[in-house]
């Protein structure tokens, strides 16, 4: 008989894998199309669904530090990017700041006993709570910008924050699997997703600059 925890690693399994298909597919194909976007939220629900199973597995079946982390890092860069297409007019909106204060308390309670957990991997533990802390900073400072600023800047969070996502899933997948190489090897997907990244915001800094110059603006 599948005990509990067994049955919810299946779906953290199942869903994970269906969304590191989804997401990757997405990031060979075209942006801003119909089918784009479309595959996006099947993206968004799949890693929203292990984001969950994340949780409950943390909670109450076991607890590994970077995991920890990284369920309350990947569902919050999934929501944001998620929220940047619909906030590109106007900026954030009240419910942003209200999630991105709630993932700051998540962060300041959960900081004290991931440093106290013994981890095999401390600088993983260490590099995921500053990447999780930098883009909280980040999102509150956004607050202090000039409104017209977000129809520019949108596109990049909206690049940089699910493709965290999909790299992030991929360490976490990485480093569950993969025992040989530790820590480098479940390091290794964040630092090719900081490489993709890079390169996906070069792009849009491009075209936005040909825009630009085609308009004369």
């Amino acid at each position: 008989m599948m005990t509990p925890h067994f049955f919810n690693i299946g779906i953290h399994v199942i869903t994970g894998s269906i969304a590191l298909i989804i997401g990757f597919t997405m990031l060979a194909q075209a942006k801003g199309t119909p089918a784009h976007r479309r595959m996006g939220r099947i993206f968004c629900y799949f890693t929203l669904a292990v984001c969950c199973s994340a949780i409950v597995g943390t909670i109450f079946f076991r607890f590994v530090p970077v995991f920890a982390i990284l369920s309350i890092m990947v569902p919050y860069q999934l929501i944001g990017g998620w929220r940047s297409v619909y906030t590109r007019d106007q900026g954030p909106a009240l419910v942003d700041v209200a999630f991105t204060l709630a993932a700051l308390v998540c962060l300041i309670v959960l900081t004290p006993t991931v440093l106290a957990f013994p981890a095999q991997a401390p600088v993983v533990v260490y590099s995921s709570l500053g990447a999780l802390a930098t883009i909280l900073f980040y999102d509150l400072v956004r607050w202090l910008f000039p409104r017209r600023w977000y129809r520019v800047l949108w596109k990049y969070e909206h690049a940089y924050k699910l493709i965290a996502s999909i790299f992030a899933m991929l360490s976490a997948l990485v480093g569950n699997v993969v025992r040989a190489g530790q820590p480098w090897s479940q390091i290794a997907p964040s630092a090719l997703g900081f490489i993709v990244i890079l390169y996906v915001l070069w792009q849009l800094y491009r075209q936005d600059r040909n825009n630009n110059a085609a308009t004369g603006t």
